[in-house]
């Protein structure tokens, strides 16, 4: 079983303190490292000869007030399809935590996160986004684009702070970067998925009925959520840290006109920000893909160090294998929650779902935990096999693995 050692991060990272709620701001500390992980690991472990794809800013977003946090353009890195895939579009809406206040987004606006200054030129495209077909079986030829993420609410913001030099555009980005795609032939896709990791697996859940509506009825539209299923649940003080981090961003980024109304109808708009009050309403297909014990929510949402002043999760949220019964009995708990999560979710035919028993976040980018030979899988099916399967109709796929540590398969993340 392949892991991934992080070394050296603990004692390297650099720790900017915590904001009045007490919520460390792991968006922009040992968040930035996790969040690697959806497609930067794959530079060492992925094929020896990976796509390289450019960065194309959208032109037109300016003029209709769809910036990034610092008032740049927006942008996308867009490989086309051929053959079978020409008509074929894939949208990946790139995650990396979020912003939820003033100091936050400050800072983040002068990284990659909130400003396009400061994004790669060139990105490798694996996992989902290979063009490979040993790699990418399904979608390898398909138009296949990845929106970047500089807005810091998950594409679902609209409004600006003036006195801070903020721009919380989210929500016009996604239009901006939709409308632009639509006039480079995305208008007549025969076939639409809609995916995304992390922040960007949770805007794909806010976003997914709308980007169904942008076709015609005679296009297959999907959506897959990879590590986006975050959890309304205590952390391990019994307190909130979560809830507390979505209700900033709902505040200050003024997303709640941008929620689903089938949800803001009866629950408040920090309720209607956590999948778990979404998914069994949507009306388009949606798989998800996620971990049962997702690492970040393990490190930033469960037993970050403002729940655990002691120190007692500190090995066990850094490395599973130091975790003690009692730790493990609390992480099995979290599990639990995660499948009532996705109960109702599970009764309707057309959705999908696979949850590994793995200390994992982001499974669809990379090209190990993606496909190739010793990919996780459930009941011997790899991530690429589950999602090809019920994408294309070949079978239902409703995949949960059996509880931690029976699965020998998982690529788990340890912390050093």
């Amino acid at each position: 079983m392949r892991k991934i050692f992080l070394l050296g991060f603990v004692v390297t990272v650099l720790i900017l303190g915590t904001d009045a709620n007490g919520y460390l701001e792991f968006n922009v500390t040992e968040l930035d490292h996790i969040e690697e992980l959806e497609y930067g690991v794959s530079k060492s472990i992925s094929s020896f000869n990976p796509l390289m794809v450019g960065l194309t800013l959208i032109t037109g977003a300016g003029a209709k007030g769809a910036v990034c946090l610092d008032g740049t353009l927006p942008g996308y890195h867009l490989h086309r399809g051929h053959g079978s895939g020409a008509n074929s579009w894939l949208i990946q809406l790139e995650g990396g935590g979020w912003c939820d206040n003033i100091r936050n987004c400050v800072y983040r606006k002068k990284s990659r996160r909130g400003s396009s200054n400061y994004m790669e030129k060139q990105i490798q495209f694996t996992g989902i986004l290979s063009d490979k077909a040993q790699e990418n079986p399904d979608f390898f030829n398909w138009n296949r684009v990845k929106l970047r993420y500089c807005d810091g609410g998950s594409f679902s913001g609209d409004s600006q702070n003036k006195a801070a030099g903020l721009q919380f555009r989210g929500e016009r980005i996604w239009r901006a970067a939709m409308d632009d795609l639509e006039t480079k032939g995305m208008q007549n896709a025969k076939q639409a998925l809609l995916s995304g990791c992390s922040a960007g697996g949770l805007a794909v859940i806010l976003r997914c009925d709308e980007f169904s509506n942008l076709f015609s009825r005679t296009t297959k539209v999907k959506c897959l959520s990879d590590a986006g299923l975050f959890l309304d649940t205590p952390d391990v003080s019994g307190g909130h840290t979560i809830r507390n981090l979505y209700d900033g961003v709902v505040q200050l980024q003024g997303v709640r006109n941008n929620l689903p109304h089938m949800c803001t109808d009866h629950l408040n708009p920090t309720s209607c920000f956590f999948p778990q009050n979404l998914i069994s309403e949507m009306k388009t297909p949606l798989f998800i893909v996620n971990a049962a014990y997702d690492i970040w929510q393990v490190q930033s949402s469960l037993a970050p160090p403002s729940a655990d002043p002691s120190g007692y999760w500190h090995e066990c949220r850094l490395n599973h294998g130091r975790c003690t019964p009692a730790q493990i009995l609390f992480l099995q708990g979290f599990r639990d929650q995660m499948l009532r999560a996705v109960s109702g979710f599970l009764n309707a035919r057309k959705n999908g779902l696979f949850i590994n028993s793995c200390f994992a976040h982001c499974q669809t980018e990379r090209q190990d935990t993606w496909f190739a030979d010793d990919s996780p899988v459930i009941n011997k099916k790899a991530v690429a096999t589950a999602v090809g399967d019920w994408y294309f109709d070949r079978a239902e796929v409703k995949l949960i693995d059996c509880p931690y540590p029976c699965d020998r398969s998982c690529h788990n993340l340890v912390f050093r």
